[in-house]
């Protein structure tokens, strides 16, 4: 009975180790899709802007 709550207990700390990896990765991308989101509206900004100056 002791070995299996012993299993148990390490399989939920397992589990656990593996929802914190998953919520760092998750963070991650999507701070880098916002990032990348911020990039392109300034990169059509600017090339919205130089295109009204031309004409």
């Amino acid at each position: 009975m002791r070995r299996s709550a012993q299993a148990a207990i390490e399989y939920l700390f397992m589990l656990a180790a593996v929802l914190v990896l998953v919520l760092i990765a998750a963070r991650i991308v999507l701070n880098g899709v916002k990032n990348m989101n911020e990039a392109i509206g300034n990169y059509v900004d600017q090339v919205r802007q130089e295109i009204l100056e031309d004409l």
